[in-house]
């Protein structure tokens, strides 16, 4: 048996408010915990999506009634809410900036809209961004140009990694994530996977892709697993939406890499809590901890997922570790295949409800 903190996955769609046949606070943060994650931050192109208080509080009444581990919600940076977004900067985890093909209507179109959204946002609140490619280069220049450092999300190209080694060496205030599937999953896996499961953005890379990002694993800052479920009869219908499911089977990947000698234990932690916890200004999850049975394998079978959307891109593979006990604030969250955390019982790490006085 190991003992690892209570990890963090810093990117996580859990479909409420507007999908909840998908995924709900409630599964999603159930799925957490089956994976060893007590706090876990929630993308906000949801239906309505997070771009303003209203639709914040919808997604938050969800969170306080359903969560089972703790959480932090992003702001999503549209076209219309530069002017207000630092109204409710204080009670989000960051904001999200969508620059290239995502699920949801929330992509920024136009150099204009990013520059407002630079100038404004506060330099305390985190920025993260899906930006590839060419959208990468424009993200880091405005990151050095505004001296304020920016996370980018799932990471997948060469180029792109190089790219962000060649920022970082020169003092470019810039983070990055990689998922498990972009890490694990090749576009040689297309086939197998079939034309609707293997929708995801970005999409899968090539082997030289998946090697370079392992070659540059110094440069990677977090391990992500960007869990977007979607239900097979979506993914298997004639309009495909992008997304794979992952909270539950990221551990064991990695612990699978630990395993073969690709990292250490100390690199998983590092990206899986201590870099996490820096980059987001996340709070100490005060007594809270993960008990896995290291060298216990288990099989990926989607009968066995917690997830609503019932299925799993690595449907089929044994995975190495299993989560044998949670603990979160000093009470038993999850142990031997049992969620024991109560809907609800999570806890909001940014939001702090504000007081009324007469």
């Amino acid at each position: 048996m190991i003992s690892l903190p209570g990890l963090i996955d810093p990117h996580v769609h859990l479909r409420e408010p507007g999908a909840a046949h998908k995924e709900d606070f409630d599964t999603g943060t159930a799925a957490a915990l089956v994976g060893g994650f007590t706090l876990v931050l929630a993308m906000p192109n949801t239906a309505p999506p997070l771009i303003d208080s209203p639709s914040l509080t919808l997604a938050r009444k969800a969170a306080k009634a359903k969560a089972r581990c703790d959480f932090g919600l992003f702001l999503g940076a549209g076209p219309d809410n530069t002017a207000t977004s630092t109204d409710v900067a204080a009670g989000v985890c960051g904001m999200k900036m969508y620059l290239d093909q995502t699920y949801g209507p929330l992509r920024l179109e136009g150099l204009a809209v990013l520059l407002q959204h630079f100038h404004s946002w506060p330099r305390a609140r985190p920025i993260a961004a899906h930006a590839e490619g060419r959208n990468l280069a424009a993200v880091i220049l405005l990151a050095a140009l505004h001296d304020r450092p920016v996370h980018i999300c799932h990471v997948s190209r060469k180029e792109e990694i190089l790219l962000i080694r060649a920022a970082k060496e020169k003092g470019i205030k810039i983070s990055c994530e990689v998922t498990p599937h972009h890490m694990f999953l090749t576009q040689e896996d297309l086939p197998h996977l079939g034309p609707g499961r293997g929708e995801v953005r970005p999409r899968l890379a090539s082997r030289d892709d998946q090697h370079a990002l392992w070659e540059n694993l110094a440069v990677i800052d977090c391990f992500a697993t960007d869990h977007a479920p979607h239900t097979t009869a979506e993914k298997d219908g004639p309009e495909p939406p992008p997304g794979f499911p992952g909270l539950e089977t990221a551990l064991g990947l990695w612990l699978g890499a630990v395993e073969d000698g690709r990292l250490t234990l100390d690199d998983l932690i590092q990206r899986m809590y201590t870099n996490p916890r820096r980059i987001f200004h996340l709070t100490q999850q005060l007594e809270t901890d993960v008990i896995v049975d290291e060298h216990a394998t288990w099989l990926v079978r989607a009968e066995d997922l917690r997830s609503r959307c019932g299925w799993s891109p690595f449907e089929g593979m044994l995975l190495r570790g299993v989560v044998r006990h949670v603990r979160l604030r000093g009470r038993t969250a999850f142990e031997d295949g049992e969620v024991l955390a109560p809907c609800g019982s999570g806890r909001d790490l940014f939001y702090v409800q504000p007081i009324h006085t007469s």
